[in-house]
């Protein structure tokens, strides 16, 4: 597929995706977000692709939030609702993806360029980078997942004193609560962040997806209910041949060959 605002390359089994609009800050324009939504489904049926990042093009922004003029023409709660309903979907829809996903975040990652980061399962921050929820600057809250997805990230109050007050917070602050995962000089961002792709990407594919698919039910259950899940997902991984393999290496002393089976 042709994409006009985003790039997408695979390298062996790693895909990027690069938000390109570095010209308004890669601001996330509807146009934006559905050429995101076909290369997640793209890359998500992929075989070959084992690992995702999303990072933005240039040194200035990640993405610094949603495109003001298209939430500015909303005419009514209904259109609005139905606006950003298609920005929930698209973000469930990344949030469960089988693969992991990596947000490199270059710059800004503001308003929903921080919601896409909070979606994602890793972030790693250039030093630079600056993160926020500042939607209650133009009157408006977050409303994609901002107030849940960071909820469930930093606490309560944190995530009312980011969403509240709308202010921007350093990386090594956003490292400090538990906004961001790393913390890297600009110039090894890309490099950290491939590292760790690749890292998860030798891992078993079916592995990877049961642990994600465990721990995100598992924020949603008790601990006991989500125990109980938690075993089920363990007998399904222990029938996979990459189980064999990967018990059959240890044994053997030898590095592991995983096929996703």
């Amino acid at each position: 597929m042709t994409y006009q605002n985003i790039l997408v390359e695979r390298q062996d089994r790693i895909a990027i995706i690069t938000l390109n609009r570095p010209q308004v800050l890669n601001a996330l324009s509807q146009a934006t977000v559905d050429e995101l939504d076909a290369a997640i489904d793209e890359l998500g049926t992929d075989e070959g692709v084992r690992a995702i990042i999303i990072t933005g093009a240039g040194e200035k922004a990640f993405a610094a939030g949603a495109d003001i003029k298209e939430l500015h023409a909303l005419s009514s709660a209904t259109e609005a609702a139905e606006f950003i309903g298609r920005r929930h979907r698209f973000l469930f829809k990344l949030a469960k993806l089988s693969k992991p996903v990596i947000a490199a975040l270059n710059g800004y990652a503001l308003g929903g360029g921080c919601e896409l980061a909070l979606a994602c399962d890793i972030r790693i921050a250039a030093e630079t980078a600056r993160l926020g929820q500042p939607e209650i600057n133009v009157g408006m809250i977050p409303g994609t997942g901002g107030t849940q997805r960071m909820l469930r990230l930093v606490g309560p109050g944190m995530a009312k004193y980011l969403i509240m007050t709308g202010d921007h917070i350093s990386a090594q602050e956003a490292l400090r609560i538990g906004l961001v995962e790393r913390v890297v000089p600009p110039e090894q961002l890309m490099d950290e962040s491939r590292a760790l792709a690749a890292k998860l990407a030798a891992k078993p594919p079916i592995a990877i997806a049961l642990a994600k698919q465990a721990i995100a039910m598992g924020m949603e259950m008790g601990l006991e209910d989500g125990c109980t899940h938690e075993v089920t997902l363990f007998g399904l991984v222990c029938a996979t041949e990459d189980r064999l393999e990967g018990t059959s290496a240890f044994l053997e002393k030898r590095q592991p060959q995983f096929k996703g089976k």
